[in-house]
């Protein structure tokens, strides 16, 4: 892959990285600090509830995302991006495109989720 595709992908995960910090991950952890008072009835609280797990549950996914993105950009880094970390064969642009953060060409994926 030459130095200009990776400045592409490059820029594209930093765009991403930035938009998960000043987007849905910002917000959760917000919410997540947020202040916690007296509650009405029991209906109330279970919505809490029901809202402070989703909270957690998108945290964490955004927080994976991001780290799939930071290793992405260390691979940039060490000259190892867009290579399955499996079977060492280069992944395919499509899939790149598609999830610029991929360790894993599609063969590889597949047979991890089977």
């Amino acid at each position: 892959m030459d130095t200009i595709e990776l400045d592409r992908y490059k820029q594209l995960l930093v765009a991403k990285r930035d938009e998960l910090w000043g987007g849905p991950l910002r917000t959760t952890l917000l919410v997540a600090d947020g202040p916690r008072g007296a509650l009405g009835d029991f209906t109330d609280q279970g919505t809490e509830e029901a809202q402070t797990a989703l909270q957690a549950y998108l945290s964490q996914r955004d927080s994976h995302l991001l780290r799939a993105i930071e290793e992405a950009l260390a691979r940039i880094d060490r000259g190892a991006f867009g290579v399955c970390e499996v079977c060492k064969r280069p992944i395919a642009e499509a899939r790149l495109k598609a999830v610029a953060w991929t360790r894993l060409c599609r063969d590889c994926k597949e047979q991890r989720a089977a």
